[in-house]
């Protein structure tokens, strides 16, 4: 008698965007999502698009990606009209939300939750660039408690964000999963020669990334090192005003703004690894992908004192200023990273593949109940 073949848990990743966009959540459901489809799972992703009217599928490295309309247009709410039948008609075993900032998260919870389907939800805490959005964050965490206390698991990317939840939603720890991202891009060997001029600033262009803090510095920095040049690293609505400030300052020929696609990786880790410095200048961070990469490619790292980022300086990976810092002290701060000889010290850093390999897990442990 021939043996019934077994067909894969059918996964899918709800997410507010996905690639080719870029951002912290971004990048991590598409380092995941590759990886989860060669560890025993169908995988694939629903993703919002407030730019279409109309539902669009492709295939990305082999993970089937669907797009649906969001509203309002032009805007970051995502609400999706319908959201139910689109995924009722994907057939999942388990939904994973990644994100809970925006009408996603409560959408598709509360649907996963009517039809019992098994579901996860990762915060990605981080910051905005609207005071108003980040004061409500909380009031809104609360909202959102009823699904949340029913998920089958929650996950956080640190330690320190598990037990603020426990605390604000009084939650039990044992819901949560501590599952941080990978900070590993590719292996680049031999490393290119450094180039002590060039300050790094990665990160979504967002006011709270604080982009335009390592911009200010810039005209002090080059009285300092006059060939000293930035690349900011990223895509996002504040390139206008990002680019109106450098022009202001007089240093817009020194400033490059540019992003390097999700997909090729190997390139910003050649263009990271030439870096004199690296600042992450934000307001808030969970788990800062970008330094975590800095760091693995032994670059200096200059971070804000702010959450998510102190817990680095405190290890000793980074030195960290007050976030409304001069521009003369943040300068000195960034010149003196770069003077500094290197650490030299081996650094146990998260990888993609662990970060993807615990997530099986968690599926499968989820799924056996």
């Amino acid at each position: 008698m021939p043996v019934p073949r077994r067909i894969p848990p059918h996964v899918v990743l709800a997410t507010p965007r996905f690639f080719p966009d870029t951002g912290g959540v971004e990048s991590h459901v598409y380092e995941v999502a590759r990886r989860l489809s060669g560890l025993g799972f169908r995988v694939a992703v629903l993703a919002t698009d407030n730019a279409s009217t109309s539902v669009r599928q492709e295939t990305v490295e082999g993970v089937r990606v669907v797009r649906v309309p969001a509203l309002p247009r032009g805007r970051d709410w995502r609400y999706v009209r319908g959201i139910g039948r689109y995924l009722a008609a994907m057939r999942p075993d388990l939904v994973h939300v990644h994100s809970y900032h925006t009408f996603v998260a409560p959408q598709a919870l509360a649907w996963a939750t009517r039809r019992r389907v098994p579901r996860v939800l990762t915060f990605h805490a981080g910051g905005h660039s609207s005071g108003l959005r980040t004061a409500v964050r909380p009031a809104q965490q609360w909202a959102l408690r009823p699904l949340l206390a029913r998920a089958s698991r929650l996950v956080v990317l640190s330690e320190w964000e598990r037990d603020v939840y426990v605390k604000r939603l009084h939650l039990p720890p044992q819901l949560f999963a501590c599952i941080p991202n990978g900070a590993d891009l590719p292996a680049v060997d031999p490393l290119p020669p450094t180039d002590p001029d060039l300050v790094v600033s990665v990160g979504r262009l967002e006011r709270y990334k604080g982009h335009h803090r390592v911009i200010a510095a810039m005209p002090e920095l080059r009285r300092r090192r006059p060939s000293a040049r930035l690349w900011i690293a990223g895509a996002g609505p504040a390139e206008a005003e990002l680019r109106a400030q450098a022009e202001r300052l007089g240093v817009a020929p020194f400033v490059e703004i540019s992003a390097v696609p999700p997909d090729r990786r190997r390139e910003m880790a050649e263009r990271v690894a030439r870096a004199g410095v690296v600042a992450l200048l934000s307001d808030f961070e969970t788990q800062p992908i970008a330094a975590l990469e800095a760091l693995s490619l032994g670059r200096p790292l200059v971070v804000a004192d702010r959450p998510g980022l102190t817990q680095l300086a405190a290890r000793g990976l980074a030195d960290a200023i007050d976030a409304d810092a001069p521009p003369a002290q943040v300068a000195a701060a960034l010149e003196a990273a770069i003077d500094r000889p290197p650490a030299g010290r081996e650094l146990d850093l998260p990888t993609w593949d662990a970060c993807a390999a615990d997530l099986a897990g968690l599926y499968r442990d989820i799924l056996a109940r």
